[in-house]
């Protein structure tokens, strides 16, 4: 899998000598804002061991915060797979804040201490989902949890299309963050009576606890009451109870995601393609109509398009990328079983 100087992926090429003792065994990592997940698995779709550390994303922890979640969450996954990094034939990452070709460097020396001495590749943390939720690996993801970002590869995976990354900075939504912002706008307005009344200022002010909408407002702007991105389902929940404001909020966020997952598909000329759009991110349990109002926007342009949640744990796309660099491709029955053991490992870690 070639790359074009646009991407700042990162391959590392080795030969891969065979071991005394099988099966072969492969990693996965999903490096997030708030989690760092890291899976080994057999050749056979056996999943060995699964560690989880706290965030990764460097540009929120710094380097030495990669590192110390990668290490975490390889200790926990590789004492619990009883086997050691020199077992281990071909890995993948995905990393949060993983952007620019500058970050090359300071990415492989944090991956570095975990010891693998097998070939490895890395990409954006986005990329995972095309791996993990299409049967050939290409199209568009779009991510929507606490913030928002989509990426892209072409049916030969050698062209990817992108957005900045960057957020409200940048004109991006929507995430949690973003739709937050505009909700607390609404209540804002709706005190001023610049806007219309909506049940999201009773939601918020139930909230927070606040005695009435002067108090939330000053409250929220003295710093007394925090509506953070971890209030969204209340969003959701006020305009599945029928409000209009909260509902035109959700149907903006849908839009604007399907604004971004138009941009690339017009980098990568997917238009007249029948293609996966995997939907990834915690904003999508939160209500059909952000779903649909993505969908007409993406079907304006690429009618053929189909959106897809995915159900697979990303990770899962990290070990079939590390399989990639030893020639194994992975089929139906291979995808199903890394995502049916990996499930298995992580409800016993819960119960």
């Amino acid at each position: 899998m070639n790359r074009d100087n646009t991407s700042p992926c990162i391959r590392i090429a080795g030969m891969i000598h065979p071991m005394a003792t099988s099966p072969r065994y492969f990693l996965g990592a999903d490096v997030g804002a708030t989690k760092t997940h890291i899976l080994i698995a057999d050749e056979a779709g056996n999943a060995a061991g699964f560690g989880e550390a706290g965030p990764g994303n460097h540009e929120t922890v710094g380097y030495d915060g990669l590192t110390r979640a990668l290490v975490e969450a390889f200790d926990k996954a590789s004492a619990a797979a009883g086997i050691s990094a020199n077992q281990i034939h071909g890995a993948g990452f995905g990393v949060a804040g993983y952007d620019w070709s500058f970050e090359k460097t300071p990415t492989l020396e944090a991956i570095s201490a975990l010891g693998l001495k097998a070939p490895l590749e890395v990409v954006n943390d986005a990329n995972l989902g095309l791996l993990a939720g299409t049967a050939e690996g290409w199209g568009v993801a779009v991510v929507s949890g606490t913030g928002c970002n989509c990426r892209g590869w072409d049916r030969t995976r050698r062209r990817e299309g992108r957005v900045t990354g960057g957020g409200i900075d940048m004109g991006e939504g929507a995430g949690a963050s973003e739709l937050i912002f505009r909700a607390r706008q609404a209540v804002a307005h709706e005190w001023t009576q610049r806007g219309p009344a909506t049940r999201l200022t009773s939601a918020f002010i139930q909230h927070v606890g606040a005695a009435h909408i002067e108090d939330l407002v000053e409250g929220v702007m003295t710093g007394r009451y925090s509506i953070e991105a971890s209030a969204a389902p209340l969003v959701f929940q006020v305009a599945n109870e029928g409000d209009q404001v909260a509902a035109e909020l959700v149907c903006w966020a849908g839009t604007e995601l399907g604004e971004l997952a138009n941009a690339v598909i017009r980098q990568l000329e997917l238009h007249n393609l029948e293609f996966d759009v995997v939907l990834m991110g915690s904003m999508f349990a939160g209500s059909t109509l952000l779903v649909d109002c993505m969908r007409r926007k993406i079907h304006s342009i690429a009618p053929k398009a189909n959106l897809v949640r995915l159900h697979t744990p990303p990770v899962v796309g990290g070990v079939l990328l590390g399989m990639e660099l030893a020639g194994i491709r992975a089929d139906q029955a291979l995808h199903e079983r890394l995502t049916e053991t990996v499930n298995a490992i992580r409800s016993l870690r819960y119960k």
